[in-house]
């Protein structure tokens, strides 16, 4: 199977502030992207450029590092490739609504750990990377 996904990697000096769930709680829901997303105790809560969203523990683990008190970069390369027709993709934390011309993205080079980000917010973070 071919795919036209691509190695993209964040901008440089485009940190994110971020705090762990470490609470004595179940999770909770949230309406985001078109469809309910769910939040599980040990998730970060991502304040990404003004859009607040979670992520899965053990996939922010994998993928961001600490540069200051609450601040973390995407260090991890993702895989990207635009969406030829609108849809939805399943995430750890719900289901992504997206439109043609959006990006399909995933912190695994086989396409797992998908998600997707609007194509003009995805072009501004993002660079191809060799």
């Amino acid at each position: 199977m071919t795919t036209s996904r691509q190695r993209y990697r964040r901008r440089p000096g485009r940190p994110v502030a971020a705090v762990q769930l470490r609470l004595d709680t179940e999770g909770f829901a949230y309406r985001q992207w078109g469809a309910e997303q769910r939040c599980k105790p040990g998730d970060w809560l991502v304040d990404n450029a003004g859009e607040v969203y979670t992520v899965d523990a053990e996939s922010f683990a994998r993928s961001y590092r600490a540069v200051g008190v609450g601040a973390y970069v995407k260090t991890a390369p993702v895989w990207a490739e635009r969406a030829t027709a609108a849809g939805s993709v399943a995430t750890k934390e719900g289901r992504t609504h997206y439109a043609a011309g959006d990006y399909l993205v995933s912190n695994a080079e086989d396409g797992t750990d998908a998600y997707a980000v609007e194509a003009a917010k995805f072009e501004a973070m993002y660079e191809p990377q060799g």
